[in-house]
Protein backbone atom coordinates (compact mmCIF):
# COMPACT_ATOMS: atom_id res chain seq x y z
CA UNK A 1 0.00 0.00 0.00
CA UNK A 2 1.46 3.85 -0.84
CA UNK A 3 1.75 5.84 2.25
CA UNK A 4 1.09 9.43 1.83
CA UNK A 5 2.92 12.37 4.41
CA UNK A 6 0.23 15.25 4.16
CA UNK A 7 -1.47 18.20 5.77
CA UNK A 8 -5.11 17.83 5.89
CA UNK A 9 -5.80 21.20 4.35
CA UNK A 10 -2.53 21.39 1.85
CA UNK A 11 -4.24 21.45 -1.46
CA UNK A 12 -0.80 19.87 -2.76
CA UNK A 13 -1.11 17.32 -0.93
CA UNK A 14 -5.03 17.22 -1.69
CA UNK A 15 -4.24 17.33 -4.95
CA UNK A 16 -2.57 13.76 -5.03
CA UNK A 17 -4.77 12.54 -2.77
CA UNK A 18 -7.54 13.32 -5.47
CA UNK A 19 -5.31 11.57 -8.11
CA UNK A 20 -4.76 8.51 -6.06
CA UNK A 21 -8.46 8.06 -5.42
CA UNK A 22 -9.89 8.36 -8.79
CA UNK A 23 -6.89 6.09 -10.23
CA UNK A 24 -8.16 3.76 -6.88
CA UNK A 25 -4.77 3.54 -5.31
CA UNK A 26 -5.02 2.52 -1.85
CA UNK A 27 -3.16 4.57 0.15
CA UNK A 28 -2.39 4.94 4.12
CA UNK A 29 -2.13 8.58 5.44
CA UNK A 30 0.24 9.75 7.51
CA UNK A 31 -0.01 13.58 8.70
CA UNK A 32 3.36 15.32 9.07
CA UNK A 33 4.05 18.06 10.89
CA UNK A 34 6.78 19.79 8.62
CA UNK A 35 7.25 22.44 10.39
CA UNK A 36 8.90 21.13 12.90
CA UNK A 37 11.65 19.99 10.42
CA UNK A 38 12.09 16.39 12.20
CA UNK A 39 15.03 14.40 11.13
CA UNK A 40 13.10 11.19 9.90
CA UNK A 41 11.03 13.30 7.52
CA UNK A 42 14.11 15.43 6.30
CA UNK A 43 15.70 12.36 5.27
CA UNK A 44 11.68 11.45 2.97
CA UNK A 45 12.49 14.96 1.44
CA UNK A 46 15.37 17.52 2.44
CA UNK A 47 13.71 20.23 1.48
CA UNK A 48 11.12 20.11 4.29
CA UNK A 49 7.65 20.27 2.59
CA UNK A 50 4.72 17.80 2.09
CA UNK A 51 3.64 15.68 0.44
CA UNK A 52 5.90 13.15 0.65
CA UNK A 53 4.91 9.39 -0.76
CA UNK A 54 5.89 6.14 -0.91
CA UNK A 55 4.86 4.47 -4.10
CA UNK A 56 6.47 1.38 -5.60
CA UNK A 57 9.28 1.08 -3.09
CA UNK A 58 10.21 4.24 -4.05
CA UNK A 59 10.06 7.87 -1.90
CA UNK A 60 8.93 10.65 -3.74
CA UNK A 61 8.20 14.61 -3.24
CA UNK A 62 6.58 17.31 -5.49
CA UNK A 63 2.98 17.27 -6.12
CA UNK A 64 3.24 17.86 -10.27
CA UNK A 65 5.50 15.46 -10.65
CA UNK A 66 4.06 12.74 -8.31
CA UNK A 67 0.68 13.59 -10.35
CA UNK A 68 2.67 12.84 -13.28
CA UNK A 69 4.36 9.50 -12.25
CA UNK A 70 1.03 8.40 -10.86
CA UNK A 71 -0.44 9.17 -14.98
CA UNK A 72 2.52 7.50 -16.19
CA UNK A 73 2.29 3.89 -14.57
CA UNK A 74 -1.49 3.73 -13.84
CA UNK A 75 -2.89 5.21 -16.78
CA UNK A 76 -6.38 4.18 -16.55
CA UNK A 77 -8.77 6.53 -15.94
CA UNK A 78 -6.23 9.11 -17.79
CA UNK A 79 -6.05 12.32 -16.12
CA UNK A 80 -4.07 13.64 -18.37
CA UNK A 81 -4.92 14.22 -22.36
CA UNK A 82 -2.42 11.83 -25.39
CA UNK A 83 -2.49 15.15 -27.22
CA UNK A 84 0.49 17.37 -26.74
CA UNK A 85 -1.93 20.59 -26.95
CA UNK A 86 -4.05 19.16 -24.30
CA UNK A 87 -0.96 18.28 -22.15
CA UNK A 88 -0.02 21.83 -22.58
CA UNK A 89 -3.32 23.23 -21.25
CA UNK A 90 -3.32 20.20 -18.63
CA UNK A 91 0.28 21.78 -17.06
CA UNK A 92 -0.33 25.27 -18.00
CA UNK A 93 -3.40 25.45 -15.99
CA UNK A 94 -1.91 23.68 -12.85
CA UNK A 95 0.60 25.46 -12.85
CA UNK A 96 -1.79 27.96 -12.95
CA UNK A 97 -3.64 26.73 -9.30
CA UNK A 98 -0.42 25.82 -7.62
CA UNK A 99 1.66 29.13 -8.22
CA UNK A 100 -0.07 31.92 -9.19
CA UNK A 101 -3.54 30.72 -7.48
CA UNK A 102 -1.46 29.96 -4.51
CA UNK A 103 0.66 33.11 -4.44
CA UNK A 104 -2.25 35.42 -4.87
CA UNK A 105 -5.02 33.78 -3.08
CA UNK A 106 -3.93 30.37 -1.03
CA UNK A 107 -0.64 31.63 0.80
CA UNK A 108 -2.52 35.23 1.91
CA UNK A 109 -5.69 33.34 3.24
CA UNK A 110 -5.93 29.82 4.47
CA UNK A 111 -1.80 30.01 5.20
CA UNK A 112 -2.53 33.83 7.49
CA UNK A 113 -6.21 32.40 8.79
CA UNK A 114 -5.18 28.87 9.37
CA UNK A 115 -1.37 27.82 9.18
CA UNK A 116 0.29 30.39 11.27
CA UNK A 117 -2.52 29.23 14.09
CA UNK A 118 -1.49 25.95 14.22
CA UNK A 119 2.27 26.10 13.73
CA UNK A 120 2.62 29.35 16.00
CA UNK A 121 4.06 31.68 13.82
CA UNK A 122 1.47 34.34 15.32
CA UNK A 123 -1.80 36.34 14.05
CA UNK A 124 -3.03 36.18 10.59
CA UNK A 125 -1.69 39.75 8.38
CA UNK A 126 -4.83 41.41 7.57
CA UNK A 127 -2.80 43.13 4.65
CA UNK A 128 -2.53 40.02 3.40
CA UNK A 129 -6.23 38.85 3.98
CA UNK A 130 -7.54 41.11 2.43
CA UNK A 131 -5.27 40.95 -0.57
CA UNK A 132 -6.25 37.12 -0.96
CA UNK A 133 -10.19 38.23 -0.78
CA UNK A 134 -10.03 40.74 -3.82
CA UNK A 135 -7.56 38.31 -5.71
CA UNK A 136 -9.62 35.28 -5.47
CA UNK A 137 -12.69 37.36 -7.39
CA UNK A 138 -10.27 37.36 -10.42
CA UNK A 139 -9.28 33.76 -10.17
CA UNK A 140 -12.91 32.83 -9.85
CA UNK A 141 -13.58 35.05 -12.38
CA UNK A 142 -10.99 33.57 -15.05
CA UNK A 143 -12.43 30.11 -14.09
CA UNK A 144 -15.88 30.86 -15.35
CA UNK A 145 -14.42 32.30 -18.61
CA UNK A 146 -13.11 29.41 -19.15
CA UNK A 147 -16.01 26.69 -18.19
CA UNK A 148 -18.48 28.95 -20.40
CA UNK A 149 -16.13 27.53 -23.18
CA UNK A 150 -15.39 24.44 -21.50
CA UNK A 151 -17.03 21.23 -20.19
CA UNK A 152 -14.03 21.04 -17.66
CA UNK A 153 -11.22 23.48 -16.90
CA UNK A 154 -8.42 22.23 -19.40
CA UNK A 155 -11.25 20.78 -21.81
CA UNK A 156 -14.05 18.22 -23.07
CA UNK A 157 -12.49 15.71 -19.73
CA UNK A 158 -11.46 16.05 -16.54
CA UNK A 159 -8.15 16.00 -15.72
CA UNK A 160 -5.34 16.83 -13.01
CA UNK A 161 -5.95 20.83 -13.80
CA UNK A 162 -9.56 20.01 -12.40
CA UNK A 163 -7.94 18.36 -8.88
CA UNK A 164 -5.53 21.09 -8.52
CA UNK A 165 -8.35 23.95 -8.93
CA UNK A 166 -10.29 21.94 -6.75
CA UNK A 167 -7.60 21.29 -4.00
CA UNK A 168 -6.84 24.77 -3.64
CA UNK A 169 -10.59 25.95 -3.48
CA UNK A 170 -11.92 23.11 -1.14
CA UNK A 171 -9.20 23.81 1.21
CA UNK A 172 -10.33 27.74 1.49
CA UNK A 173 -14.03 26.52 1.48
CA UNK A 174 -13.36 25.03 4.69
CA UNK A 175 -12.71 28.01 6.21
CA UNK A 176 -15.69 29.68 4.22
CA UNK A 177 -13.08 32.03 2.20
CA UNK A 178 -14.77 30.95 -1.48
CA UNK A 179 -17.63 32.91 -2.55
CA UNK A 180 -19.49 30.30 -4.23
CA UNK A 181 -22.49 33.05 -5.62
CA UNK A 182 -20.18 34.79 -8.03
CA UNK A 183 -21.06 32.04 -10.85
CA UNK A 184 -22.80 29.89 -11.10
CA UNK A 185 -20.41 27.97 -13.59
CA UNK A 186 -18.13 27.43 -11.05
CA UNK A 187 -20.35 26.46 -8.47
CA UNK A 188 -21.84 23.69 -11.19
CA UNK A 189 -18.56 22.44 -11.66
CA UNK A 190 -17.39 22.48 -7.86
CA UNK A 191 -20.68 20.55 -6.96
CA UNK A 192 -20.02 18.14 -9.77
CA UNK A 193 -16.34 17.34 -8.99
CA UNK A 194 -16.87 17.17 -4.89
CA UNK A 195 -19.46 14.68 -6.05
CA UNK A 196 -17.03 12.07 -7.06
CA UNK A 197 -15.94 9.41 -4.34
CA UNK A 198 -12.28 10.30 -4.71
CA UNK A 199 -13.58 13.55 -2.91
CA UNK A 200 -15.08 11.15 0.14
CA UNK A 201 -12.19 11.66 2.02
CA UNK A 202 -11.05 15.06 1.55
CA UNK A 203 -14.54 15.97 2.77
CA UNK A 204 -14.47 14.14 6.08
CA UNK A 205 -11.12 15.82 6.97
CA UNK A 206 -11.16 17.93 10.58
CA UNK A 207 -8.78 20.37 11.65
CA UNK A 208 -8.58 20.90 15.97
CA UNK A 209 -9.70 24.67 16.40
CA UNK A 210 -11.08 24.88 12.84
CA UNK A 211 -15.20 24.29 11.91
CA UNK A 212 -16.18 23.79 8.57
CA UNK A 213 -19.34 25.47 7.56
CA UNK A 214 -22.58 23.52 6.74
CA UNK A 215 -22.30 23.34 3.03
CA UNK A 216 -18.83 22.32 3.01
CA UNK A 217 -19.25 18.05 3.04
CA UNK A 218 -23.24 18.81 1.02
CA UNK A 219 -22.68 17.76 -1.86
CA UNK A 220 -25.56 20.40 -2.99
CA UNK A 221 -24.39 22.91 -1.40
Amino acid sequence: MARLYHVPLSPFCRKVRLSLAEKRIEVELVEERYWEQDADFLRRNPAGKVPVIRLDGKMMAESAAICEYIEETRPEPPLIPADAEGRFEVRRLVSWFDDKFHHEVTSKLLYERVNKKVTGEGYPDSRNVKAGAKAIKYHLDYMAWLLDHRRWLAGDQMTVADFAAAAHLSSLDYISDVDWNRSAAVKDWYAKIKSRPAFRSILADKVPGFRSPVHYADLDF
